[in-house]
């Protein structure tokens, strides 16, 4: 679950750009071959028992779908509906491909979120290009984003709740990420030692409601309505989790059987939050309407995370690249309540699926939100005492 494929060697599809950061702290370390599990490293590997049976054989497979004569009728009929559903309009998010010669395995537990320089206008023209070309905002009005000055929630009005929830959830991911740079940054790099820690400092200029100009209780408020989002999305998928037939194939049974009641119990948890937000409320109006807008939200989301390839330094691609498939994750959970509600107690669930790249974000990107909302506190105590 904390090994993720990607390929942080795509080019920026947006603008010829090719520089990437020279900051030693940027670097990615993947995970050799050999130490990645059979069950995982398998060409046509989804978390399900038909797949989950099949490893060995599907392992020979050229690529996704591929069929291979020795499996059941059953299990071919499984793949290709897999290839199918990897191709469908239901994804909000640019998948990489994870057959490119450039994917490779990394292990976040050893690759951790935390600050590493990146900043100035490279950094700046990645928010910049996410608020002002793919946030939803009155097309007459036009807003610069100044660097260091953060997003305005003052263009909000006049906008429906479809497209304020989209700008908040970006502006909440935004708040979410900025937290986690705070909370773990370089605080001393010495030859004999590196030393990260929350910077008071750094938090309280992205934060502080006077130096922010009232920005920064807002973008707070942000992060908890992503935060509540992402639970709701939880309680939501757990059907598709709770089937017998859903497995986290490694190759280690025990340890799988382990990991699956530990994902369990956080979904049931969960499940028994009363305060979640309701998304009923969206896309409720015409249906010709709603599902016109419905698109246009999933193809500015599916934009935000094609602009991650654009990111010059590969930690914060690779981070960038979970968190934002994670919230994609949740928006097509969250619109696909009809069919995870059709979900059968056993065989294949056609109507909805999740891949193992989708599953990986979903759970570390909730991680990261949850994490945000602790370390918030802890900034909190922090800001106490020095008073």
């Amino acid at each position: 679950i904390f090994s993720l494929e990607v390929n942080l060697k795509k080019p920026c599809p947006f603008w010829n750009d090719n520089s990437h950061c020279g900051i030693r702290d940027c670097a990615v370390k993947p995970c050799p071959t050999d130490e990645v599990p059979n069950g995982i490293r398998s060409a046509s590997y989804k978390y399900s028992e038909e797949a989950s049976n099949h490893a060995e054989e599907c392992e020979e497979a050229n690529r996704l779908g591929a069929v291979d004569e020795s499996l059941s009728k059953e299990t071919q009929r499984a793949m290709l509906q897999w290839t199918r559903h990897d191709d469908s309009s239901d994804s909000f998010c640019e998948a990489d491909d994870i057959h490119s010669p450039d994917a490779e395995y990394v292990d976040l537990l050893l690759n951790p979120e935390r600050y590493t320089g990146y900043k100035g206008p490279d950094a700046w023209k990645i928010w910049n290009s996410i608020y002002e070309e793919n946030c939803f905002k009155p097309q007459n009005v036009k807003r610069p984003l100044a660097s260091g000055r953060g997003e305005s929630l003052i263009l909000l009005s006049g906008v429906c709740i479809e497209k304020r929830a989209f700008y908040k959830l970006i502006s909440g991911l935004h708040a979410s990420i900025n937290i986690h740079l705070s909370a773990r940054y370089l605080l001393q790099d010495t030859w004999s030692e590196k030393k990260w820690g929350p910077n008071v400092t750094e938090f309280q200029q992205r934060f502080d409601e006077v130096l922010t100009r009232g920005e920064g209780p807002r973008r707070l408020k942000n992060l908890y309505f992503l935060y509540l989002i992402e639970l709701r999305a939880l309680s939501k998928v757990l059907p598709f989790f709770d089937r017998p037939g859903f497995q986290l194939y490694t190759g280690n049974k025990s340890h799988d059987a382990e990991i699956k009641n530990l994902l369990l119990e956080i979904l049931h948890l969960a499940k028994s939050f009363p305060l979640h937000f309701d998304e009923n409320s969206f896309f409720a109006g015409n249906k010709k309407e709603a599902a016109k807008l419905k698109e246009e939200f999933r193809l500015h989301f599916k934009n935000i995370t094609r602009i991650m390839d654009c990111v010059g330094c590969f930690k914060c691609r690779l981070w960038g690249k979970l968190q934002t498939q994670g919230l994609g994750t949740v928006l097509k959970i969250l619109f696909s309540e009809n069919l995870i509600g059709k979900i059968p107690e056993s065989g294949p669930s056609y109507g909805f699926r999740l891949t193992r790249q989708e599953i990986v974000a979903l759970f570390n990107a909730f991680g990261r939100v949850s994490t945000s909302v602790r370390e918030l506190e802890n900034f909190r105590n922090i800001l106490r005492n020095m008073q």
